[in-house]
């Protein structure tokens, strides 16, 4: 059978096949309307590429080698966690669905305008629970006094009670902080219930593939017996358990990053805003790499004049400041959608094509620095001998560069994208506080900070916005600099030498 049609390729190809036949014909199943947008499909087609590249490296020895070398590494474990959680949130909200309008009939039905994700379905309670304006994280009573008027017409400056926020309490002053306790230790006894049985699961999953038996190898885990980190990796999951349960149970009862000015629930807009994250680091990455690695590789190899038009254009490039740029495509976008309404549906497609032109925007100016470390080691590349032999019998150009150099040089192309991902993370929300970022009607960290820019000097200070959005933010940056860390280590020639 031809290789490419091998059980390496059937079993990775299957599963794309029927995820796909599930996302197409799901939702009518469901009697709702597929809405997926533009990013979505770039970001199922950027799945089913990762899914692709992981079985083959999975059979390629030399490439696996590297890949074990990082995941050794126990920071390298505990980052993928978190980072696999994020990207776990980040994909079912990208499954966008209209659900039909109550009153349109069965020939000829009608749906709503407003587009809808798996994730939106899943956080519900938090969407839909809206308060009258500011509140406070597990506060019970709004953050500011309104005029009340009693029974018998007198009337009082008073905190009101909130709609949602601990409304099963009779006297929030006496009963809240157990209240807090006794749902916070539930949460953390499920979470760890929950954890465990994870574990446990995947501890089946490892000894099944290793063919030993689960509890032998559960005993060698816990006790750091194993060539991966699995122990490191397994506290990390039971303790992301306990923390997303622990603020799932609560959040039943409060708001536990309170509410923002129009009373909308602040974890909620914390957990949509990862998606916009993960769409601008990923799909800027997607964006820049062609032109980094094609312009770079070129300008090594052949030098002469193709080097000094491909040196002038990134030149010229670096030297104009980038948000004039983002600001003037983003600017121009705007005037394309106001004069073209007939186009878009609803205002989240709207939404979603500036989120895109973002995203081409700043791959298109985030290229250069990755272009001039391709072009420095194609340099040092093409005088190596066996580069100058295959020169000499008279192969083609095309396959050198195929064939011996892009693979020697994909160690930076992968230590500098990794890098890259948090850099471009922060970029949106830099960008969106200065105004010339995402949509405001997208859910982001940058709109977010932006929004509690002012709140901050309000007296009382609205800080909760801003935290909210650091803590998320923080909580992805922070492992996928250690996870680039990790790479780095195991890729980088250099270090594998000193080691």
């Amino acid at each position: 059978m031809n290789r490419y049609f091998s059980a390496f390729w059937f079993r990775p190809l299957l599963a794309i096949s029927f995820i796909t036949l599930l996302l197409a014909v799901g939702p009518e199943l469901l009697g709702v309307k597929s809405a997926y947008l533009t990013t979505d499909k770039l970001i199922f087609v950027l799945f089913a590429g990762i899914v692709l590249l992981v079985s083959y490296i999975h059979q390629k020895k030399h490439l696996l080698e590297p890949w074990r070398q990082v995941f050794r590494q126990r920071r390298a474990m505990i980052s993928l966690v978190v980072l696999v959680t994020y990207a776990s949130i980040g994909m079912l909200d990208s499954i966008h669905f209209r659900t039909p309008l109550p009153d349109s009939g069965h020939d000829n039905q009608q749906y709503s305008v407003e587009s809808l994700s798996v994730l939106d379905v899943m956080l519900d309670r938090l969407r839909s629970q809206e308060e009258k304006t500011y509140s406070a994280p597990f506060a019970a009573y709004l953050y500011s006094k309104e005029t009340i008027t009693h029974a018998d017409g007198s009337q009082s400056r008073e905190y009101p009670r909130l709609v949602y926020g601990g409304r099963h309490l009779a006297d929030p002053a006496r009963d809240r902080a157990g209240d807090i306790l006794r749902t916070s230790l539930i949460g953390i006894v499920l979470g760890a219930v929950i954890g465990k049985l994870l574990c446990l699961l995947l501890a089946w999953r490892i000894a099944r593939a290793s063919q030993q038996k689960v509890m032998a190898l559960w005993w060698q885990i816990w006790k750091g017996q194993t060539e991966l980190p699995w122990r490191s990796l397994f506290l990390t999951l039971i303790l992301l358990s306990i923390a997303i349960t622990s603020a799932w149970m609560l959040s039943k009862y409060y708001h536990v990053f309170g509410t923002d000015k129009v009373g909308k629930d602040v974890l909620y807009l914390s957990i949509k805003s990862i998606r916009t994250g993960l769409v601008i680091g990923t799909l800027t990455t997607l964006i820049m790499l062609p032109f980094a690695i094609l312009l770079g590789i070129l300008a090594g190899y052949y030098r002469g004049w193709v080097d000094d038009v491909i040196q002038y254009l990134y030149t010229t490039l670096s030297s104009i400041p980038g948000v004039l740029l983002i600001a003037a495509a983003i600017l121009s976008i705007q005037v394309y959608i106001s004069t073209h309404p007939e186009l878009f549906t609803t205002g989240t497609q709207r939404a979603d094509l500036r989120l895109l032109a973002l995203c081409v925007i700043l791959g298109i100016t985030s290229w250069t620095g990755l272009c001039r470390l391709l072009r420095a080691e194609t340099l040092k590349l093409r005088e190596l001998d066996y580069i100058q032999a295959a020169t000499a019998l008279g192969v083609k150009n095309f396959v050198i560069l195929g064939r011996h150099v892009l693979p020697n040089v994909m160690h930076i192309v992968l230590i500098m994208v990794v890098l890259d991902f948090s850099a471009l993370v922060l970029a949106e929300a830099v960008l969106s506080y200065v105004g010339v970022g995402v949509d405001p009607s997208t859910i982001s960290w940058g709109n977010m900070i932006n929004g509690a820019r002012l709140e901050l000097a309000r007296e009382p200070m609205v800080w909760w916005s801003l935290v909210a959005a650091f803590v998320l933010m923080f909580a992805l940056v922070l492992p996928a600099n250690l996870f680039s860390d990790a790479v780095r280590d195991a890729f980088d020639p250099r270090l594998r030498e000193s080691r």
